[in-house]
């Protein structure tokens, strides 16, 4: 065990005190992890917009002071008792959502929605006994998905774990434990499109690129990129995207447009925007008979999607995901595997890098849109 192991541990993190204001790199305490719980040395962290748009908390119920961040990769530093899969000195990749192996959905080979570490953005505490485990000057600070990544050190679950082959470059691998598994999962594991097939990808942010980068691995021979943003479609282009469509350009919707360029729809479409409008599009845009959209995008709680059921009678598809469909624990180690094996890229994914005091510029960058993926270095 560490020599820390069973103590408070006092650490650098970034506070978020309020909606929208920087974060603050204060020094925090640490508590030891309880049962089923395990504190990780945290040595990268990337931004993901979740963690902005939470920080901004213009549509949900603010919750703060708070430690940010989920996308990461550490090194195990001790385990509470009941934790036998971890043990100090493992490489580990946090993720949002969990697998506790007992649940019905943990069961099946179908679901990865565990019912006891599903994702939950208003919890600030541990689930065990529903306090936190970081302090300052015996204030508690909240935390958030159960990871909190933007701290030295933080508690989680084991169950929100995945171990990982300790060879994988954990500032390269950490950007996996979220939006890039989420989509590159939805095309290879639940839009599934066959070799020669196309695939028309709507969005073209992180996730985006990662569902095309999804179809391009499995030789998708036409990827069309679907964005609002023109300025989008030659970094797009490294991912596999070799056509391109901005619905602004156009005076019909999008899928009619879609549909003429692919002899009556494409084979397979993947959603990740969130805008009911496209999620309506991707469905609709798909060939009769065989077509499958997949919907990954979180809407607004009030949207309502409509279409006619005849696109349904016509034996179109439209199928959700949820973090890719992969398991965190069972799964997500075999995708740090594909990476060291060459089988899928993660490098073009991450454009900036900057030290852990500097993390309000990877805020900055996202908020431009300059970035895609911005790798926070912990120990700088």
């Amino acid at each position: 065990m560490s020599s820390t192991a069973g103590q408070v541990i006092k650490c650098k993190a970034a506070v978020a005190w309020e909606a929208g204001k920087p974060l603050v790199i204060e020094e925090v305490e640490v508590a030891p992890p309880q049962a089923n719980e395990v504190r990780v040395k945290i040595l990268f962290t990337a931004l993901c917009h979740t963690d902005v748009y939470f920080w901004e908390a213009k549509g949900q119920t603010p919750l703060f002071p708070r430690i940010f961040g989920h996308e990461a990769g550490g090194v195990v530093e001790s385990v509470g008792e009941g934790v036998k899969d971890l043990q100090p000195g493992d490489h580990v990749l946090p993720v949002f959502t969990g697998e506790c192996g007992d649940c019905r959905h943990c069961k099946s080979e179908e679901s990865n929605m565990c019912d006891l570490l599903r994702i939950n953005t208003d919890r600030g505490v541990m689930i065990s006994d529903g306090k936190t485990r970081f302090s300052k000057n015996g204030q508690p600070i909240h935390h958030f998905v159960g990871t909190s990544t933007f701290s030295e050190y933080t508690v989680i679950h084991f169950g929100c774990l995945a171990k990982i082959n300790p060879a994988a470059p954990l500032d390269k691998v950490c950007v996996l434990s979220c939006g890039i598994s989420t989509g590159f999962g939805a095309t290879v594991n639940v839009a599934k499109p066959k070799k020669g097939q196309s695939v028309a990808i709507f969005g073209l942010g992180a996730v985006g690129l990662a569902a095309a980068e999804g179809a391009r691995v499995s030789g998708a021979s036409k990827i069309i990129g679907v964005d609002l943003n023109p300025a989008r479609f030659e970094e797009a282009k490294k991912f596999g995207c070799n056509e391109f469509v901005n619905p602004k350009d156009h005076s019909k919707p999008v899928q009619e447009v879609i549909a003429e360029m692919t002899n009556g729809g494409v084979d397979r479409s993947v959603e990740c925007t969130g805008s009911i409008q496209a999620m309506i599009s991707a469905f609709e845009c798909v060939h009769d008979g065989w077509g499958v959209a997949v919907l990954v995008g979180v809407p607004n709680k009030d949207d309502a999607f409509k279409t006619h059921p005849m696109n349904f009678l016509n034996e179109r598809t439209l199928k959700g995901t949820f973090f890719g469909n992969y398991k965190p624990r069972s799964d997500i180690p075999g995708v740090v595997e594909k990476y060291l094996k060459k089988e899928m890229e993660l490098e073009k994914f991450i454009t900036h890098s900057v030290p852990f005091s500097e993390i309000n510029k990877a805020f900055d960058y996202m908020l431009k849109g300059e970035s895609i993926r911005c790798i926070i270095r912990m120990g700088d």
